[in-house]
């Protein structure tokens, strides 16, 4: 009897017959499973964790009994070496029934490279927190002066500021500190509305003090451990989000939880499992004590904000999208399990039910409602957010564009780890293709290109690699504007390959490894891309149609894709090429000012209640938008600046 397996979160998903381990399985199906004892449960590496439940995305539904029941191999192994709760060997489990299987980084051959540079500009440094070092000597303390009442008053005195209150959950650092401190203590002081208050102590002289900043997105999380007072970012740390397991995008994420009562706990635990993790990598590598990070900011798109929260984010799954909140949300870190115990949290304010707090933070980093001229701010990601405006107006949206920009639903599609493929060109007259990859300098086709990958496999092809090669394919006529496989070119190039009744095209080969894009990658990333640019083309309608000449491109993504290609597939509109720039994480960027400025998080706040929020799936005008928007670049747009720089196909004359 033949099983269907989806492992995540490569989206790998294909048929194994009835029995067979995980391990084999993966080997089949081409997952990225790790395996050093040669599947004989003695290294561990093969750990995986299966996902129990609905999973509407694919059609299926796991239950315990879709694995066999624990082996007498994974019994020894638990035995002596910590077996992960929850986690199986994948060379003991064997398929069952039809399963959903993760793949934990810890057993992924390949690691993820989580790719989210920050674009930081000069800021004024002004947290939220302050240091003071006291000196408070035995004979002040006694029956009738607590060590709270005096680490007080000696702020006031030293410092010349009014007393500050005494956060309760302070109490016993404070205590402790005193105990310790032969009269020199050092204490951490939050600046509020309404007043200073003592939120952690330490004995002697402490002189820095912590905070951390994350961008939670759907496919990864990047965190930045910065020193309060300089503004340095003296670590970052990133990692896939876990709650890939449950859903590739946002949309199957929230049928994971409408299908599977208890969803929203599991997916709130992923992620909070995920930011401990983050927290206790930056602290270890930073090498700094837990105690000493006073602040976490977090944002992150409606949903990741509200399941961060724990707040079931089920009403975001359907129009009106209405969210449970709207406001920047803080309180003690503990309070969302996160293990830091002197820290206060704040997630960032939401635009709108698919705007969410990350559009917030890229606003303000990239400044739109700064700008005299308009500027148009792209994240892309599997829903990206489009922002248009200047000092007069901003307008905002979201496009559902599903995961297929980052290497999901592409036959050879993978995520930017190495030995994927991340540049592409071909030959115009001969149809050729050379390329490059994660982890070498060299084009395929140059002296060395196999000795400079060493070890490294090619495996697939990342998101800025598919950008490139169906631009290319279009470039060289082996698609049309219409995206369809030109099959007559088969008899001029080997590379062109019958497919049923469509054509593929072969852009890499190495012994019994062969990629292709095929027909229906090509509509994927039609789809994809003609979703993201009819978002554009409705903000631009509604602010009136302005020519814009500055673009922007957030995002792991968007930092990697080049401009011309963006343009050549018509994922922004046509604008000067100089005038196309990537920005890198600016989501990130944002969680970070608004970390270390008092002031610019109260921009950040002021800005978004401008914002004029688009929703797309209600607006008359996306579908027609998005129909033009399916052909390569466009359908009706013209494209005078791109012409400049690249010589475009003959556009057909046909409607």
């Amino acid at each position: 009897m033949d099983r269907r397996v989806v492992f995540t979160p490569s989206g790998l998903d294909g048929i194994v017959e009835d029995g067979v381990t995980v391990l084999e399985a993966a080997r089949q199906l081409g997952a990225d499973v790790d395996s050093v004892c040669g599947g004989r449960g003695i290294c561990g590496r093969c750990q995986i964790t299966p996902s129990i439940g609905v999973f509407a995305k694919w059609g299926i539904t796991v239950t315990p009994e879709s694995l066999s029941g624990f082996a007498e191999t994974e019994t020894n192994y638990r035995a002596k070496r910590a077996l992960v709760p929850g986690n199986r060997l994948g060379c003991a489990a064997r398929i069952c029934g039809n399963v959903v299987i993760d793949v934990p980084a810890i057993s992924q051959v390949h690691k993820q490279i989580v790719r989210k540079d920050l674009d930081l500009e000069p800021i004024t440094v002004d947290p939220s927190f302050s240091l003071f070092y006291l000196t408070v000597p035995e004979a002040q303390l006694g029956d009738s002066v607590s060590a709270a009442d005096a680490l007080a008053d000696a702020v006031a005195v030293q410092h010349k500021r009014n007393a500050p209150s005494v956060a309760r959950r302070a109490l016993s650092s404070l205590h402790s500190a005193m105990a310790k401190a032969e009269g020199e203590v050092t204490v951490a002081v939050r600046h509020l509305q309404d007043g200073d208050q003592i939120v952690a102590a330490w004995p002697g002289y402490v002189d820095a003090a912590y905070g951390i900043a994350v961008d939670v997105g759907s496919t990864t999380v990047a965190g930045h451990l910065c020193e309060l007072k300089s503004g340095e970012i003296v670590g970052s740390y990133g990692l896939m989000n876990p709650q890939i397991r449950f859903g590739e995008d946002l949309m199957s994420r929230v049928s994971y939880v409408m299908m599977n009562p208890g969803g929203e706990v599991e997916l709130t635990n992923a992620i909070r499992a995920a930011l401990n993790e983050m927290i206790g990598n930056l602290v270890k590598n930073a090498g700094i004590e837990v105690g000493r990070v006073l602040e976490i900011t977090i944002v992150g798109n409606p949903i990741m904000h509200h399941i961060v929260l724990g707040i079931d984010p089920t009403p975001l799954g359907m129009a009106p999208f209405v969210l449970a909140t709207s406001e920047s949300v803080s309180g003690w870190a503990s309070e969302l399990d996160l293990n830091l115990p002197n820290a206060n949290y704040y997630v960032g304010p939401c635009i709108a039910g698919h705007v969410g707090a990350d559009t917030a933070a890229a606003i303000l980093a990239e400044g739109p409602h700064r700008s005299k001229e308009m500027q148009l701010l792209v994240d892309i990601g599997t829903n990206a957010e489009i922002v248009l405006g200047n000092t007069v107006h901003q307008f905002a949206a979201s496009s559902p564009t599903g995961p297929a920009f980052e290497g999901a639903q592409i036959s050879a599609g993978q995520r930017a780890t190495a030995g994927a493929i991340e540049h592409v060109r071909i030959d115009r007259k001969t149809l050729e293709p050379r390329v490059k990859v994660i982890g070498s300098e060299l084009w395929s086709n140059e002296p060395g290109f196999s000795e400079s990958l060493g070890d490294t496999t090619v495996t697939g092809i990342c998101g800025s690699g598919i950008i490139e090669v169906i631009g290319e394919m279009y470039l060289s006529g082996i698609i049309d504007a219409d995206g369809v496989v030109q099959g007559g070119l088969a008899s001029k190039s080997r590379r062109i390959v019958g497919d049923e009744r469509t054509f593929s095209y072969l852009f890499y080969e190495n012994g019994q490894t062969k990629l292709y894009v095929t027909q229906n990658d090509v509509r994927a990333i039609q789809l994809a891309k003609a979703a993201l640019r009819a978002g554009i083309d409705l903000l631009v309608e509604h602010a009136g149609s302005p020519v814009v000449h500055d673009i922007r491109l957030a995002g792991a993504f968007g930092a990697h894709i080049d401009p011309v290609y963006a343009m050549v597939l018509g994922l922004v509109p046509d604008c000067p090429v100089a005038g196309v720039r990537a920005v890198g994480n600016a989501a990130g960027a944002g969680a970070v000012q608004s970390l270390l400025s008092r002031k610019l998080r109260h921009e950040m706040e002021d800005a978004v209640r401008k914002v004029t929020k688009i929703e797309t799936a209600t607006e008359p005008r996306f579908q027609q938008l998005f129909v033009e928007a399916m052909a390569f670049p466009h359908k009706t747009a013209e494209t005078p600046n791109l012409a400049k720089v690249i010589d475009l196909p003959v556009r057909s004359t046909k409607n």
